[in-house]
């Protein structure tokens, strides 16, 4: 007769142990099932064994990390200083320190310790390689086989970036798989098939939220659906219902489930951290409007309604967090809103566009706003034609300057200055100023042998600074640059 004993350490073993059921005793099966309940959940709680912090790479000594997407503090803003852009209006480039070929994707790469993560399909196949930042020497790389084919056209690579926290690396392509690998040696530790395990029908352009980590949750925007929604298109995607799982947090160490709620589906803008009057919050823009919820516990304080009415519409710009306010946009409908929010109330509405005029102070499509010093600046516009560089009062949403033509635009806070990247290549220098729009300068193109551009559309993910450097990516290139002189 089996040990009963020897079933109770083991996730696998619970199905082993249904299959010695009639030869055990009734005690013991009993037994077996006690001590199962009382360890499979301890189990999923613990860690994978602890490790050291990876050791940096960096010879450059200043500077910081951009671990995720829009960095360290989530803001599209580097605190590095020592930026001396003066030389571009001269027609002088930023040393170029190396160049990489990559395939298909739309993410940012991600730094961490003097390592670069980018993210990419190679033809069949999801790739990430891990390198150098600083000589762009591979580490190491991690492949699996791609199978997402997108609606609409775009390409099938990964829309998020990596996410480091400290000895781990994070994906989550365009197709809905998670993994988790180790920031050393790229060996996976554990993967979730998102898509299946909550049933999302697949949005307009794949997955896209990027996730984020708090304490030892790795919380994301999945939005699933029950299964009678499964054979539904993109083109029916106003058909599809939620099925309570609009959020979700795993535990980042082991990929077990935390939490789910809200019957949302997903959107493109990444989820947002915060701490207001002394409390974490968690921000999810999500297909339907601004979800603010605890991300210790996947309570939900309120929802905001903010979406155009019509079914090709997507919220895709990530909230922006100013004391207890959250500033929204979007661009095929509504426009702008800056909330107050707190945690024994609706949000407060401290202006927002009006849904129905044509006037709007900011309609945001993939790129985020940068705030700085009481304004925010950003692309505001949905086509290439239409599109606008605004400043834009934070308190008032009052309209401080425009500067159209320059294409849609990605934007990174540098030393005073904005790196402002449009989606043909160019990359041109501002000041951060809300007086009026002041160009500093705009980098020559890099070119190959033959006097072709290397930066080439779309160039859709705003600039990563760390340490001095930064890196920019188009159609098959990442491009590194020496912005800040090492010491």
């Amino acid at each position: 007769m089996p040990n009963p004993i020897a079933f109770a350490p083991s996730f696998t073993s619970f199905c082993e142990l249904l299959q010695h059921r009639r030869r055990m005793s009734q005690a013991g099966w009993l037994l077996a099932i006690a001590l199962h309940c009382m360890v499979l959940p301890l189990a999923a709680q613990q860690p994978d064994s602890p490790a050291a912090a990876p050791e940096s790479l960096w010879t450059r000594d200043k500077g910081e990390d951009w671990p995720w997407f829009l960095g360290l503090r989530r803001d599209g803003k580097s605190q590095e200083t020592g930026f001396k852009p003066e030389g571009w209006a001269e027609g002088k480039a930023p040393r170029l320190v190396w160049k990489l070929a990559v395939g298909e994707g739309y993410g940012a790469c991600s730094i961490s310790r003097g390592r670069l993560f980018h993210f990419d399909r190679d033809e069949a196949q999801f790739r990430l390689r891990c390198l150098n930042a600083e000589t762009a020497k591979e580490l190491w790389r991690f492949e699996y086989p791609a199978e997402y084919q997108d609606h609409y056209g775009y390409d099938g690579g990964p829309r998020c970036s990596p996410v480091v926290d400290d000895d781990r690396v994070y994906l989550f392509d365009a197709s809905g798989m998670l993994h988790c690998l180790d920031v050393v040696s790229g060996k996976m530790r554990w993967k979730l098939d998102t898509t299946k395990r909550f049933g999302v029908v697949q949005n307009f352009f794949g997955v896209g939220s990027n996730p984020v980590i708090y304490e030892d949750s790795l919380i994301l925007m999945v939005g699933g659906s029950p299964e009678a929604d499964q054979g539904l298109l993109a083109s029916q995607l106003q058909e599809a219902r939620g099925n309570g799982s609009g959020v979700v947090a795993v535990n980042k160490h082991t990929g077990e489930l935390i939490y789910k709620f809200s019957d949302e589906l997903a959107s493109y803008a990444s989820l947002q951290l915060a701490t207001i009057d002394d409390r974490p919050w968690c921000f999810a823009f999500s297909r339907g409007g601004l979800l603010g919820f605890d991300p210790r516990k996947g309570t939900q304080d309120f929802r905001f309604a903010w979406r155009a009415k019509i079914l090709e519409s997507v919220n895709a710009s990530t909230p922006i967090v100013q004391g207890s306010q959250v500033l929204i946009s979007e661009t095929y409908g509504p426009g702008a809103a800056l909330l107050k929010v707190a945690a024994t109330s609706d949000p407060e509405v401290v202006w927002k566009d009006d849904e129905k005029g044509r006037d709007k102070s900011l309609q945001t499509h993939w790129n985020t706003p940068v705030y700085h010093e009481g304004h925010v600046y950003a692309c505001s516009g949905r086509h290439t034609n239409n599109a606008e560089l605004r400043c834009v009062d934070w308190k008032t949403g009052e309209v401080k300057w425009t500067r159209p033509g320059l294409s849609r635009t990605s934007l990174t806070y540098l030393d005073g200055h904005l790196l402002c990247l449009g989606e043909y290549g160019d990359l041109f220098v501002i000041k951060a100023t809300p007086e009026k729009f002041s160009p500093v300068g705009l980098m020559p193109p890099t070119v190959d042998p033959e006097g072709k551009r290397l930066l080439k559309y779309p160039c859709w993910a705003a600039p990563v600074v760390s340490h001095g450097l930064m890196w920019i990516r188009g159609e098959g290139q990442l491009l590194c640059y020496e912005l800040i002189e090492a010491n």
